[in-house]
Formats: C-alpha cells, sequence, structure tokens
C-alpha cells in the first residue's frame, strides 16, 4: 500500500491544495505562520515543476474575527458581507508570503451554478491553465458574496473536489487541524486512532466521519469524506493531513506516510464524465430493471426504453437525470433526449417501438452512454 502512496506523489504533476478555516486562523485573525510556510512548501513543490491549485478557506472565519462578531450570524446577508470583509485580507496575506519567493498569485471566485453551465466550466478551466502556464498560483474560493443556496458548493471541501476534476489534477490534498480521519474525534477520545488507508466509502466510514465536526468552517470531516468519494470515483487520489505540522507537504512528496489516504477507483473518468456525474443537479430520477443496470454498469451501454420501470419528476429534452435500480442508492446521471412525459409513454419498449407510441423517434436511447455518468456501482 505504501508502494501506491509513494507512485501517486512520485508521478503527481498537477495538484490540488485544500487548506481549512482551522489551519489558517487563530483567536487573534490570520495564522500568519501558517500561511508562511504553506506558501513557501507550495514555492518549494513547484520548482519542482508541479502545477499547484490552491483552495484556501479562512474568509468567512477571518471576516468574523476582523468585526469581534463571536459567532457566525444565520442570515445570509450579514454572512456574505463578512465573507467579503475576510477575502481581501486573505488574499493580500498570500500574495504577501509567496511574493517572498518572487511568485504571484490569482483569486478566483466561483459559484456551482458557474460550473454547471458547460461554457463557463470549460472557461473556468482554460482561465486556470493559463495562469499555471505562467507559474502563477490560483487561489480559489466560493464567491460567498453572491451565492444563495441554490447556486453554492456549500463547503471548500467539495469546492476543492469540483478543482479537482476540473483540472484532471493527479492528487487532492485536504489539509485540516487533524492529523486524518479517526474512529473517533480525537480532540475528546484518548483512544481514538488514526485510520491510515481507506480503499472504498463505506456507510461505515461515513458514519464515523459525522461524528467529527469541524472547529471554524462550514465542512467537518464528513464533508471532507464526500470530497474524497468524488474525487476517487473520478479515479483520483486524496489526503487528509493536518495543515499545523511542520513542512507537511514536503513530507508527503517525500514519500514519508502522514494523514488518511484514500485510493482511487481504477478507471479515471473523463473531463466531460466529471462535469456530467458532479457538477449538474438532476432535475428527476429514473428507475431501472436489473438487465438495464448490468448493461450500463458492466458493458458501459446506453440506457434504453426497455429498462425502465418509473419516471420522477417533470423534466424536459436535454436535462440531467439521475437513475438508480428499484430500492437502490443512485448509480449514476446523464441528459435524457426525451422528456418525462413521453419516457413515461415508452418506458418498457424496445426502441423500435418508440416512433409507433410518439409519432416521431429522434434517438433510440433514452441516455446516450455519452451522455451518461457512473457514479456508484452499488
Amino acid at each position: 500500500m505504501n508502494k501506491i502512496m509513494k507512485e501517486c506523489f512520485n508521478n503527481a504533476k498537477r495538484i490540488v491544495v485544500k487548506i481549512g478555516s482551522g489551519v489558517l486562523t487563530e483567536d487573534k485573525g490570520l495564522n500568519l505562520k501558517a500561511i508562511r510556510s504553506i506558501s513557501k512548501q507550495i514555492c518549494l513543490l513547484m520548482d519542482r515543476k508541479i502545477e499547484i491549485i490552491l483552495v484556501s478557506s479562512g474568509a468567512m472565519a477571518l471576516g468574523g474575527k476582523k468585526l469581534n462578531l463571536l459567532k457566525r450570524p444565520n442570515e445570509i446577508p450579514k454572512r456574505q458581507a463578512i465573507a467579503a470583509v475576510g477575502q481581501a485580507g486573505l488574499i493580500m496575506e498570500y500574495e504577501k508570503a509567496f511574493s517572498r519567493y518572487g511568485k504571484s498569485v490569482a483569486q478566483i471566485l466561483l459559484t456551482s451554478e458557474g460550473l454547471s453551465n458547460r461554457k463557463r466550466y470549460l472557461n473556468a478551466r482554460n482561465t486556470i491553465c493559463t495562469l499555471l502556464s505562467w507559474h502563477i498560483i490560483p487561489i480559489i474560493n466560493e464567491n460567498d458574496s453572491v451565492s444563495v443556496e441554490e447556486i453554492q458548493f456549500g463547503d471548500n471541501d467539495n469546492l476543492a473536489a469540483m478543482i479537482t476534476m476540473l483540472m484532471d489534477a493527479d492528487i487532492l490534498i485536504n489539509l485540516t487541524d487533524i492529523d486524518g480521519l479517526y474512529t473517533k474525534d480525537p480532540r475528546i477520545n484518548s483512544d481514538a486512532k488514526l485510520i491510515p488507508v481507506i480503499s472504498a466509502i463505506n456507510k461505515n466510514i461515513e458514519q464515523v466521519a459525522s461524528n467529527i465536526p469541524g472547529t471554524l468552517g462550514t465542512g467537518g470531516m464528513l464533508t471532507k469524506i464526500k470530497a474524497a468519494k468524488k474525487v476517487t470515483a473520478a479515479g483520483v487520489p486524496m489526503v487528509i493531513a493536518s495543515g499545523k505540522k511542520s513542512d507537511i507537504l514536503i513530507k508527503l512528496f517525500s514519500g514519508k506516510k502522514h494523514g488518511t489516504f484514500f485510493l482511487p477507483k481504477k478507471e479515471k473518468l473523463a473531463s466531460r464524465k466529471c462535469w456530467l456525474a458532479f457538477n449538474l443537479k438532476p432535475k428527476g430520477t429514473i428507475t431501472i430493471d436489473d438487465g438495464a443496470a448490468k448493461a450500463i454498469l458492466n458493458k458501459g451501454k446506453s440506457l434504453l426504453p426497455g429498462g425502465i420501470v418509473k419516471v420522477e419528476g417533470e423534466f424536459g429534452v436535454g436535462v440531467p437525470v439521475e437513475f438508480k435500480k428499484t430500492g437502490s442508492k443512485i448509480l449514476g446521471i446523464g441528459l435524457v433526449n426525451y422528456s418525462a412525459a413521453d419516457i413515461r409513454i415508452i418506458m418498457g419498449l424496445k426502441s423500435d417501438k418508440i416512433l409507433g407510441k410518439l409519432g416521431h423517434k429522434p434517438y433510440d436511447e433514452v441516455i446516450h452512454r455519452d451522455n451518461l455518468a457512473v457514479t456508484s456501482y452499488d
């Protein structure tokens, strides 16, 4: 297992580093020592020809400290204003820290709505690629000052996963204030044990993570596990490690074991499949039979009307729709060639019967395999 971990770091040419609020802030504001240390490590890795994208939390926590707030307000406008106050100070300190080593930074603020649009998704990718080619460090955060619940990522762990897949990164390193995933919360349980390697994320792992809350940010350990679930499904490994440990990034790239390592799936999803799987919000659900599930999961086939047994929701042509087996969890998502109303008419039929039932037949498939992404193998 250690050999696999070493290979992942040895072969990594592009990485995403996510830094949590617990690492970046302290009682009086920003933890400048941590910012300077991590910035120095990133510059050292860049000198090794490794491209690095930084996803940084801390704006909300810093804004709250600047305004002397005892707790984060519930009202969205106030939270957005606090984030705006904190973001300015955060990027300024990063700029000063990286300039010590002759490096420049660029701030990029995103919303999930922006990445759910294919054109904007590609524009974001092109912008980040250009910055990397200029040896500039992209520093990415959620655009809290304009985002609302419907268009937000929800936490920077999720955002980091999205950026990892958007940029075809080789590894995601999630730096937090805990050494990794433990069997219990190590801050209050002396018998908690670190889990060094996770090969599959199941309900037990999610349950363990749900009992380890965050400190300052919106995400606790569970949001990090959900992020790991996404990137490993896309064939990318992830590490959760302590950003407070001295030279943690250098140690990881030197082959030393730290934190919790999440093994990736063998098959790496293409960029478009990642966009389909993790950036689009489904407008409905299609339930399929065992035969259709096996054809899609094991043979990479399209979804035909004959394998459909139920349609939930009302949706039009070309929108994202989830699919699952009866009584099963969601297996994947795809862009439909027919509306919900038309699928209800043709479900259970062979494709050569579509024309007779609808009076038109633009496609044989309800979801073509090119527009379909599997997110779980049940």
